[in-house]
């Protein structure tokens, strides 16, 4: 199967052709934490769930976050099929600039155990809404510097009395959830 693969330490996109079996993508990464993004159109994108923990490179593919090498696999309904994107549209799509805000709030998640893509739920106007701390991160990255420093500043202590992180990130959420008219 024609795959395509992001090398997160120089950027590069290269087709490769791998035989898929049942553990293809474990083999990959070496791990058996993999994350599932469903960003591009008759795509999937796969990365390490460990990759925040091991410190791996962040970028964006358009304005989804993904952090560490990347397999990219098209898909048709469940059926996983041969990437139909070429490297050039997806390299067009590559961002390399992180906001320093992401910058600093990986860091300081990086230590964590949590899931960039791990949702939860947070309520609004009695409906429950499924989240995740990449989309508290987006919607805080588009915020006034203030409010991104609030944060930060918020994140730190949570993080210096061992707070939950994602009682805190499912706060920040409901926070931002309440902002949206």
């Amino acid at each position: 199967m024609q795959v395509l693969t992001i090398n997160s330490e120089d950027f590069t996109i290269k087709s490769q052709d791998i035989q898929m079996q049942a553990n293809s993508i474990y083999s990959f990464f070496d791990s058996i934490l993999i994350d599932e993004l469903e960003t591009l159109n008759k795509h999937v994108i796969y990365t390490d769930a460990n990759a925040l923990s091991n410190g791996a490179k962040a970028y964006f593919i358009g304005e989804q976050l993904l952090l560490g090498n990347a397999l990219v696999i098209g898909r048709e309904g469940v059926e996983e099929k041969d990437a139909s994107i070429k490297e050039e549209e997806l390299s067009s799509l590559l961002i390399k600039d992180i906001p320093l805000f992401y910058q600093t709030a990986l860091e300081l998640l990086a230590p964590t155990n949590v899931n960039l893509y791990r949702t939860f739920e947070v309520i609004k106007e009695n409906e429950k809404i499924a989240l995740n701390i990449e989309w508290v991160l987006y919607t805080f990255n588009i915020a006034n510097m203030k409010t991104q420093e609030y944060f930060i500043n918020e994140l730190k202590k949570a993080l210096e009395m061992d707070s939950d992180v994602m009682n805190y990130m499912q706060k920040m959420a409901t926070l931002a959830m309440n902002a949206i008219k």
